[in-house]
């Protein structure tokens, strides 16, 4: 799993080393080598498990689709943000982690069994 991009659809074969990652910054955090560039792309789908060649030289739209199962695999990279936020949800959403410490006060209900028989008549 790459923490670099986080909608990785394929993982690339490096032609120096012939290992896989999901990005070259991945290579560059667990190889002790640059990565060797090349016109011949070696792809593996990540839906459907199979791999493929792609060539730079003849790259056309089409090619933004994985042969075996149509996954489009040339989409706009998620990068990880840093935010700062508080754990559990929003409260202005789901109210229910807050405790409501007023106490309640019952006695403006029709069911109060103090004067029932009063109010029934």
């Amino acid at each position: 799993m790459c923490k670099h991009i986080l909608n990785a659809q394929v993982a690339i074969r490096a032609a120096c080393c012939k290992k896989w990652f999901d990005c070259p910054e991945c290579h560059a955090e667990n190889a002790s080598h640059p990565l060797q560039k090349t016109d011949d792309m070696i792809f593996m789908c990540k839906k459907c498990k199979k791999a493929f060649r792609k060539t730079v030289d003849d790259y056309e739209d089409a090619d933004e689709y994985c042969p075996h199962c149509d996954n489009h695999y040339v989409i706009e990279a998620k990068t990880p943000k840093a935010v700062l936020g508080v754990e559990g949800d929003d409260a202005r959403i789901d109210n229910r982690m807050l405790k409501d410490d007023r106490a309640k006060d019952n006695s403006h209900s029709v069911f109060a069994q103090d004067d029932l028989d009063t109010r029934l008549g």
